[in-house]
């Protein structure tokens, strides 16, 4: 029996991998007392974990292949993982009939079914682990852990992401009640700690969020950071930054001018991100030196439509800036990415709903105000 596996879908996700497997090592250290050396890779004694990376939304590239190499993990696997649409079969289920009760036979085939189409994809036998760390249990392996009646813990998709846009909530509006009392009979799935089979679902902060559930516990992502070592961070950088020297020399730019950074975002069509980040460079960078901090799932050609800016690569969770010592920006510019991390800048600017507002239909983004809470 293995002690623990995560099943991450973005860099943030292996990020907070990595935060909670050098808890578990500290923690370790402090009762049994082995080296710093083990600590960092590792150590007879303190198993360490499976990371599984979903390749559904994200690229991981050659990180795949650092973090192989890191000593964090016990072994590190890549999972096909298959959303709904891939399987044809699956789409007259989700037709809505007008009837809530056709509705409800539909989706508890919906779910069963999915979970049966997910299995032969799925790389790992997750029976064979004491502890399933799951963060985006909304994809398809929520479905499957709830099919195959595994239990696991969920972990929010990003840092107090819950609080602007409850996905559960508002992916089960109207007669949520209901859903979830059939949610936790296991014959439908819904995610953030609504499912059976969910133990228990970690976020950073539950003082900030709307709306309560009875399996949100609070770990605090802060505490995980500050006792990182510097051998932790040093192997973290290695981990997801490919080229340290092209980095830091970008980063270098402009030490002697005002300097903005903007964080890129996966928001709107291609010319209407294209047109909001135009305006976000024209507002906040004048007369400074502009870089762009470039999402993961974010395709515009920011250098081709951008060529006056400092383009940073979308392969790293920007997060791992707050490692590299001396880094200062004055300004943060971010229009949904929550900051409340980021420790290298004077002043940060969340633009949030009001702000995307004007360059799309309200409705979109403003998920939270449509709940109805019954």
């Amino acid at each position: 029996m293995h002690d623990r596996i995560y099943v991450c879908h973005t860099f943030y996700h292996v990020y907070v991998a990595c935060l909670k497997e050098f808890h578990i090592l500290h923690e370790y250290k402090k009762t049994e007392g082995f080296s710093d050396k083990k600590a960092a890779g590792g150590s007879d004694g303190c198993g360490r974990a499976t990371l599984v990376l979903s390749k559904m939304s994200n690229k991981f590239g050659s990180m795949v292949d650092r973090a192989r190499e890191c000593g964090l993990f016990e072994e590190v696997i890549e999972y096909d993982e298959k959303i709904d649409t891939f399987f044809p079969e699956l789409a007259p289920l989700k037709t809505n009939t007008g009837s809530l009760f056709k509705n409800m036979i539909n989706r508890i085939k919906f779910c069963r079914r999915f979970g049966q189409l997910q299995e032969k994809y799925v790389p790992v036998d997750f029976k064979a682990y004491k502890d399933i760390y799951v963060f985006c249990d909304s994809d398809p392996i929520g479905y499957y852990l709830n099919y195959k009646k595994i239990r696991y813990h969920a972990l929010e998709d990003g840092l107090n992401c819950i609080k602007y846009g409850d996905q559960a909530r508002y992916d089960n509006n109207g007669h949520f009640r209901f859903k979830a009392f059939m949610a936790k009979t296991g014959l439908i799935f819904i995610q953030n700690g609504w499912g059976r089979y969910c133990i228990d679902m970690e976020v950073n902060d539950i003082s900030i969020l709307d709306y309560p559930c009875p399996k949100y516990i609070e770990v605090r992502r802060e505490p995980l950071v500050d006792e990182l070592t510097r051998s932790d961070k040093e192997l973290m950088l290695k981990l997801f930054v490919e080229n340290m020297d092209e980095l830091k020399e970008k980063l270098a730019e402009g030490k002697d001018k005002k300097r903005v950074l903007i964080l890129s975002e996966p928001l709107c069509d291609l010319d209407t991100r294209q047109r909001l980040f135009r305006d976000l460079v024209t507002e906040y960078g004048e007369g400074a030196v502009v870089m762009i901090k470039q999402h993961p799932r974010d395709y515009l050609d920011y250098a081709k439509y951008f060529p006056d800016v400092i383009l940073l690569a979308g392969t790293f969770p920007m997060e791992m800036l707050n490692f590299i010592d001396g880094l200062k920006f004055d300004k943060l510019v971010s229009v949904y990415t929550v900051v409340d991390s980021i420790r290298f800048v004077d002043e940060k600017i969340f633009l949030g709903d009001d702000f995307m507002d004007k360059y799309e239909a309200p409705e979109i983004h403003r998920l939270n105000e449509q709940i109805i809470d019954n």
